[in-house]
């Protein structure tokens, strides 16, 4: 199997400092991958990096010829004195057909706002509006920056089962960065922990155990990865609050010790 991106000792410096050394990474098609890491670890100069936004200072990215992407940034200002609208805001920089912009929306589980205005959505709308903009080219690979930023855990959970339904239905492959240290989808096939070089990467479960991992987040999260789950209840163990169950409609969380 081809990658469809892939980095050999990919090193990033931002003046004096380093951001990232040494960083081998591949992605292939239909793999979901998960970066996380402490802030100004440098999850989102590795995404640019290998995007070719930032150069690299050493080592080399190779990504495959004519290779589609899609990026999701981390959110979207909108200008509430700015009238636009989402079927508009899916026409720039190049006007769409009405039925494309119909399938992206409904893609991204938002069908039927193209009249709304950008302004009037919630947090949650707009992450899928930017969503169904990125799949408007029906790209290979989704690169998505600390998507559900902002957004509640139900709001969060019922993202990544979007993001996982699309990964199903159209076998296109998922590199995200999560600002949640600790939480990340089910579905991923990895998990990459990021801190200026990767400390430890491998499936959620096995990088739960790492010694690097528990390092880094185990004072925060009790040495927990959580994982979103959409088909249990469960409990959750609070330090200041009391045990409770959650049964979302749109999605669950699991930890997994």
């Amino acid at each position: 199997m081809t990658a469809l991106i892939s980095a050999s000792g990919l090193s990033v410096a931002m003046g004096a400092r380093r951001v990232l050394s040494g960083v081998n990474f591949s992605i292939d098609p239909g793999e979901i991958v998960t970066v996380v890491g402490p802030n100004g670890s440098g999850k989102s100069t590795f995404l640019r990096a290998l995007i070719g936004a930032l150069p690299a200072t050493s080592g080399h990215v190779t990504r495959k010829a004519d290779l589609r992407l899609g990026y999701v940034p981390q959110s979207l200002f909108v200008d509430p004195s700015l009238p636009i609208t989402v079927a508009r805001f899916l026409d720039l920089p190049r006007r769409q057909s009405a039925q494309a912009k119909q399938r992206v929306l409904l893609e991204a589980g938002v069908e039927g706002l193209e009249k709304r205005q950008l302004a009037d959505l919630s947090g949650g709308q707009k992450q899928r509006v930017l969503l169904a903009r990125a799949l408007l080219g029906d790209p290979e690979l989704l690169l998505l920056d600390e998507p559900t930023q902002g957004l509640d855990q139900p709001g969060s959970a019922a993202f990544y089962r979007q993001i996982e339904t699309l990964r199903d239905q159209k076998g296109c492959a998922i590199l995200m960065v999560s600002h949640e240290l600790h939480v990340v989808m089910s579905a991923s096939d990895r998990v990459i922990c990021i801190n200026g070089h990767i400390c430890c990467e491998g499936h959620p479960e096995v990088v739960a155990q790492a010694d690097a991992y528990r390092a880094l987040f185990g004072s925060g999260t009790r040495g927990a990865l959580a994982l979103y789950r959409h088909e249990h209840s469960h409990h959750h163990h609070h330090d200041h609050d009391h045990d409770h169950d959650h049964d979302h409609e749109n999605g669950q969380e699991k930890e997994a010790v």
